[in-house]
């Protein structure tokens, strides 16, 4: 294999340290021109002249020769590296002559193309999938089981793209550990904390870019980014950061590390309780209110299914000790058993219009959850208005936003329901 000299000056900074990154799931995410694809498509060159196998795919196969094609060749020209491989447009390989490693293409939009791809040598060791938000969860899995068979790499599935929305599944099932400040947090025991604006532990790493992170920019591209008026877009696009729905209920909320940064010291601390139903699940939640700075601390959450009245409780008391705990109050008998057992519950006032007026309430609030609560994290990305007037909000994955409702009943001054503008409830 022929060898030559990499100038790193040519790759920006922030990327160099990914250049022989061994994590079986990478997630390079962020704003746009922030360089992702082209250090994705350098790297593949590398890569493959070292003798791994690269499978890169998009959703849809006409797209790729516009993008990722088109990213590996301009790397080849930069690397100087053009003469060694054989391009073969018609069937969308670039292989290396000496050794025969490839790089191969192909759209998920032809299914079984995918499942019966394999290289010229030796295993697939990698999947790059661009513009990963376009591809389901099932699309992920498929990729992932292709990586199969002896080899002397480590298996990697490499995802890039800008964020979407919150409720999206690459959101759910990698961002359990992420703050939206950008910074490293423990997920669970045995992860690695990395600093500044990645997140990394055993089997996953995660980097966020920006384009302030590409220096290769011109001025007004720069300057075009940073005039973004939309709010989306600017959100996307330029700050990189995972989107709202414009149709969604609450929009001043985030995520934190409570137990590395907590509120602040002397807040009083409320409980809620949602029963469930079926196959509902009961869900509670332990908040705190910061009346003077305008926030909702949630620093806990319950959120379990087939709970037999005594097992709730004895959850309930792990959870929240003798403190009160308000109550749905559709379910008195049930609040009535938990009282016998212990529990300090009590129901919930409601009356008419009570969820908007709890919703209003909240909206005056920013509502910070601290990372490890997934399924309110869950639950406030997906949360959204129905269509039409009045506003009302759709129903269903809304358990532990109803705790949260029940546990500050207390602190909402009662009034008469009031209808607003769609504007000044979020629509």
């Amino acid at each position: 294999m022929a060898i030559f000299n990499v100038d790193l000056e040519n790759i920006n900074g922030i990327y160099r340290p990914y250049l022989k990154d061994g994590h079986r799931y990478q997630l390079y995410f962020g704003g746009s021109s922030s360089g992702k694809s082209c250090f994705l498509a350098t790297r593949a060159v590398l890569d493959v002249l070292a003798g791994r196998n690269i499978l890169v795919v998009r959703k849809v196969q006409r797209t790729l020769h516009a993008s990722c094609w088109n990213e590996v060749l301009k790397a080849m020209r930069r690397l100087h590296a053009l003469g060694l491989f054989k391009v073969s447009r018609s069937d969308m390989t670039m292989t290396v002559r000496r050794t025969g490693a490839q790089i191969l293409f192909a759209g998920l939009d032809d299914v079984e193309k995918i499942k019966s791809i394999t290289p010229m040598n030796g295993a697939l060791t990698d999947v790059w999938i661009e513009e990963a938000t376009e591809c389901t969860k099932d699309d992920f899995k498929q990729l992932d089981k292709r990586l199969r068979g002896p080899s002397a790499f480590p298996k990697r599935v490499t995802l890039s793209f800008n964020p979407t929305w919150r409720d999206h599944w690459i959101f759910r099932e990698f961002f359990g550990g992420w703050l939206e400040e950008g910074q490293a947090v423990e997920k669970k025991p045995g992860v690695t904390v990395v600093p500044g604006r990645s997140y990394s532990d055993r089997r996953m790493s995660i980097l966020r870019t920006t384009y302030l992170d590409n220096r290769f920019l011109t001025g007004d591209d720069r300057r075009a980014l940073e005039e973004e008026s939309a709010g989306y877009y600017h959100t996307v696009y330029t700050l990189g950061r995972w989107g709202t729905r414009g149709d969604a209920v609450f929009t001043d909320w985030g995520t934190a590390d409570l137990c590395a940064d907590p509120p602040p010291e002397g807040l009083r601390v409320f409980y809620g309780l949602d029963f469930g139903f079926g196959h509902d699940p009961c869900a509670a939640v332990r908040c705190l209110l910061d009346r003077a700075r305008r926030r909702v601390y949630v620093t806990g959450e319950l959120y379990q299914t087939g709970l037999v009245i005594w097992k709730l409780a004895e959850q309930l008391k792990d959870f929240a000790g003798r403190a009160m705990v308000t109550c749905d109050s559709a379910e008195p008998r049930s609040i009535e058993e938990l009282q016998a057992l212990g529990v300090n519950a009590v129901k919930a006032r409601k009356g008419p219009d009570s969820v908007l007026h709890g919703i209003q309430w909240l909206q005056g609030y920013r509502i910070i959850v601290d990372l490890r609560c997934e399924h309110i994290i869950r639950e406030l990305s997906a949360y959204c208005w129905k269509e039409g007037s009045p506003p009302v909000p759709k129903a269903g994955d809304d358990h532990l936003i109803d705790a949260l409702r029940y546990a500050l009943e207390s602190e909402q001054r009662p009034r008469k329901a009031v209808l607003r503008q769609k504007k000044e409830v979020g629509l």
